[in-house]
């Protein structure tokens, strides 16, 4: 059995469980079984509603979910957290996790089995750590207790290259003292996998951070667009200078400009 769900909402990041989910051990209990990189892979999507509550995010009344879901029942179990580990190209790019579960459920004959199923979902570009992703019911079935929602949690995997801040990229470029004085190019790999050429005409000096427009992380909630790459400095210096080179350069620099 093959469950899709895609919901995005955002909130501190918890990622305790309460509440049996299965008979099995937990670390058993959810095991991916199939990783996909094309993030429109699914042949339907799911409706998404959101509220306009600004209550806890693992409240269902502030989660996006992919269908109804009852409410204020006294007797709901407590929902199942689980973190759901991602790449920052994950997150950029999209794609999709399929994990699979086990759980208790209940026949009408009142007796116990055991079932397990695919639940799938869609990580969106532009999902953020801390993004939620609720299926509801999806807890083990008891009499007279309605089923846990099931939660994961998007959390993110740190990165070589990038660190993400907000809706930006941020790295850091190794130059010479040659080239952050001189104009100089720049090769920046990009999540997409493809390479930016980057001119630097400008003098770099330490601190000096770059700035490139719509080449950040995708923005959710705006399609089409990016946030910003910003790229800082670690200008490397000559370890030692001769006689001749230092009168030289003193030369030079004596006749510069200095703000």
């Amino acid at each position: 059995m093959s469950t899709n769900a895609s919901q995005e909402g955002y909130g501190k990041q918890s990622c305790s469980g309460s509440g049996k989910f299965s008979p099995k051990n937990a670390e058993d209990v959810f095991s991916e079984v199939f990783r996909g990189f094309n993030p429109f892979g699914s042949s339907s999507e799911p409706s998404f509603t959101r509220s306009k509550s600004a209550r806890s995010p693992f409240r269902r009344d502030t989660s996006y979910t992919s269908n109804g879901g009852l409410s204020g029942n006294p007797r709901k179990a407590e929902p199942i957290e689980r973190q759901l580990t991602c790449s920052l190209e994950d997150l950029y790019n999209g794609t999709v996790r399929k994990m699979k579960i086990s759980r208790n459920i209940v026949g009408t004959s009142g007796k116990a089995s055991t079932v397990e199923e695919v639940l799938t979902i869609n990580v969106k570009p532009g999902w953020k750590k801390g993004t939620t992703i609720m299926f509801p019911d999806k807890g083990n079935e008891e009499p007279g207790i309605i089923p846990a929602d099931l939660i994961f949690i998007i959390d993110e995997k740190p990165h070589k290259v990038f660190k993400r801040d907000g809706n930006d990229l941020v790295m850091v470029q190794k130059i010479t003292l040659a080239e952050a004085l001189c104009d100089s190019t720049i090769s920046v790999p990009l999540l997409s996998g493809k390479s930016l050429t980057v001119p630097l005409t400008e003098i770099v000096y330490p601190g000096y951070e770059k700035v490139i427009p719509n080449e950040g992380m995708p923005i959710a909630k705006e399609h089409g667009k990016k946030g910003n790459l910003r790229i800082k400095f670690n200008i490397k210096f000559p370890t030692w200078l001769s006689t001749d080179q230092k009168s030289n350069l003193k030369r030079v620099l004596n006749d510069c400009a200095f703000a």
